[in-house]
């Protein structure tokens, strides 16, 4: 029997390329492993041998990815947010997922799969949702004027 999964685990459908998308995001994030694949078998809906399903781990975060064919297509309607604790995980991180992908303003990032992430300090939740409108208008503009968020950048506009 395999470890209990989370309760919710996003799940991402690819055309064809679930396994090479997992590894990459993998070899990106600390604390990441592949957790399982499942491969189609004979008289299954993909050709025999190739991957159905990847369970995986992001620092730690369980995730599924699925080889669905062309008709899945990612959006940014949806994306994985990710809290990083210092300027150097978000440029890391930036410059990592972006490779052969879009960088986006605002700290978001189209990756070469299209998938979406947002890329943003720890802090950055807490700051553009701050009582004080004042605090969380300057923060949420600053980020409009930026494609990777700066940290130091952030916490000026907070201050004021």
């Amino acid at each position: 029997m395999s470890e209990m999964m989370q309760k919710i685990t996003p799940h991402l459908a690819f055309n064809d390329q679930a396994e090479e998308a997992v590894n990459f995001y993998v070899s990106i994030f600390k604390n990441s492993k592949v957790v399982n694949v499942t491969r189609y078998g004979e008289g299954e809906p993909g050709p025999a041998g190739t991957v159905r399903t990847v369970r995986f781990q992001l620092d730690d975060q369980e995730l599924m990815a699925v080889n669905g064919g062309p008709s899945f297509k990612f959006s940014a309607g949806i994306s994985l947010y990710v809290r990083c604790e210092t300027q150097e995980e978000i440029d890391e991180l930036w410059e990592k997922l972006s490779e052969d992908g879009e960088k986006e303003p605002c700290g978001w990032v189209k990756d070469k799969y299209g998938v979406f992430w947002q890329i943003a300090p720890s802090f950055a939740w807490e700051m553009v949702n701050d009582p004080d409108r004042e605090k969380s208008q300057r923060v949420v503009k600053a980020t409009y004027n930026m494609e990777k968020l700066d940290t130091e950048t952030l916490k000026r506009a907070y201050k004021g």
